[in-house]
């Protein structure tokens, strides 16, 4: 089987962006026309209409504005002036890779960790904690922000961004079947309504796991690499990928819509044993030293 050029793997990510926008949209309209079904058929069809309005300003906000929404719910904040050294690294290394250079951002926490996001290398974030720039030396930097880089160069921060913006909309229904009890038309709807209501709260944890296993563990062995390949040396993010294993405590405060997106699992969950977000730290570094 023929290996898939950067250029493919580009274009595969482009695609599964379209066709998970696609999913949202019909999603949510199928929602919407379910829930129609246990109203009155006086009011049926203004909600159908209502829904067709909100299905299209989620996906137009979340399209348009997904980094940002995700940005703040973070805290992050834009990098100032005397993060020199940071900026520096991010410029030297968006040349290396010749994608303008991200908007840089700060998220105060002694966890060390990062991420980028954005819909294209044209608009494009990177967030740093400060646990990573306080821990981390120039090379072991150098080596993280090439891994996140590389998801900016080939795409994935824009289908990240979308699993991330999908995996709140589990949570939004949820919360939707519950609030539609008070205008059912029937105790016996009311009834159905609940029995949803709490499967989908029940389910939703475990949905989110498989939503955001949608983003295959490749990609963070493909942004390893390119990283290597950008800074010319494999040791520097194989030593941060240590340190990060040595100090990190799991707790960054983070909703699990966006953990999808870190360089290493913000959290630790009871459901990372059996829907493991990302690949192995150890298995990770012992790749890096084989390069």
């Amino acid at each position: 089987m023929a290996k898939l050029s950067f250029h493919d793997e580009i274009e595969k990510n482009k695609r599964k962006s379209l066709f998970l926008t696609f999913l949202v949209f019909s999603c949510l309209l199928f929602i919407f026309y379910i829930i129609s079904l246990f109203f009155d058929p006086l009011y049926r069809n203004s909600l159908i209409i209502l829904g067709l309005f909100f299905t299209i300003i989620y996906v137009i906000i979340n399209w348009s504005y997904g980094d940002k929404i995700i940005l703040s719910s973070v805290g992050a904040k834009e990098a100032k002036k005397k993060y020199l050294q940071l900026n520096n690294v991010v410029e030297e290394l968006s040349i290396a890779a010749g994608i303008p250079k991200p908007k840089v951002y700060i998220i105060e926490s002694s966890e060390m960790n990062a991420f980028a996001t954005g819909k294209d290398p044209k608009n494009s974030s990177i967030a740093i904690t400060t646990g990573l720039l306080e821990k981390l030396n120039r090379d072991e930097l150098s080596g993280v922000i090439g891994h996140e880089i590389s998801h900016i160069a080939n795409y994935d921060i824009r289908f990240s961004m979308l699993v991330a913006t999908l995996v709140g909309l589990v949570v939004l229904l949820s919360d939707m079947f519950l609030r539609s009890l008070k205008y059912s038309d029937s105790k016996k709807n009311n009834g159905i309504l609940i029995i949803i209501g709490l499967l989908f709260a029940i389910i939703a944890p475990i949905i989110v796991r498989l939503v955001q296993l949608a983003i295959s563990r490749k990609r963070e062995y493909l942004a390893d690499a390119t990283s290597a390949k950008l800074t010319r040396y494999p040791e520097g993010l194989a030593s941060a990928l240590e340190k990060i294993m040595k100090n990190n405590k799991g707790n960054l405060h983070v909703s699990e819509a966006v953990s999808h997106l870190f360089f290493v699992d913000p959290k630790s969950t009871n459901l990372d044993s059996l829907f493991a977000t990302h690949p192995p730290i150890e298995e990770r570094i012992r790749i890096l030293r084989s390069m």
